[in-house]
């Protein structure tokens, strides 16, 4: 091996592979194939189900600094994808509003940028429910616009898993959100094949 990457995954259900038979998610996926380059990658899988950009806000340093301060290793990183739990409505509101889903999102890409190599992926559609993922499709915009204005490099996969077969197919297999091993293997391809994750595990 070539190289020790040691890096935190912090998001919701999708990062913690919900849904996953095989339980690898796109987080064991692309580590897999980081090793596969020569590139000893220690993934910390930080997706809870459920969470929120607020949720993420409130855990994010403690739990970062406890795995990257606490190890060795070549190069940190963080990776985060949330979003889509913000979206839910709740009595006819969104579980969290528009603008304080982008003051989280600017909170935490800021705070992780200034310490370490910091990627956002925007969030995975939700097509069990047209009107959910409408809302979602035009958060992930927003959200790159918070991206960029900290200049962390932003994924967009609303669009692409949206016209992925696998995606849906296996969405509609499992409880309407969640892909099968299929979709994340989808998913996990569009991170494999994005400039910025390739230059930090292995090009």
């Amino acid at each position: 091996m070539t190289h020790d990457l040691r890096f935190c995954c912090v998001g919701d259900s999708f990062t913690a592979g919900a849904g996953d038979e095989t339980a690898l998610g796109w987080v064991g996926r692309i580590t897999a194939a980081a090793w596969h380059r020569g590139v000893a990658a220690t993934a910390y899988n930080l997706g809870i189900r459920r969470d929120t950009s607020a949720d993420i806000r409130r855990r994010t340093e403690a739990e970062v600094l406890a795995r990257l301060l606490a190890t060795g290793g070549d190069t940190h990183a963080v990776i985060f994808c949330f979003g889509a739990n913000d979206t839910v409505l709740e009595d006819g509101l969104p579980r969290v509003p528009l603008e304080a889903t982008l003051d989280n999102a600017a909170e935490v890409l800021s705070w992780s940028a200034a310490r370490w190599p910091t990627l956002m992926l925007g969030p995975p559609p939700l097509l069990h429910e047209a009107e959910h993922d409408a809302r979602v499709a035009a958060l992930s915009p927003e959200l790159a616009a918070v991206a960029a204005a900290m200049q962390v490099p932003f994924l967009p996969l609303h669009a692409p898993l949206s016209a992925s077969a696998a995606w849906r197919h296996g969405a509609a297999r499992g409880d309407g959100i969640h892909p099968d091993a299929a979709g994340y293997a989808a998913m996990a391809a569009l991170i494999e094949a994005w400039a910025p994750w390739r230059a930090l595990s292995g090009g």
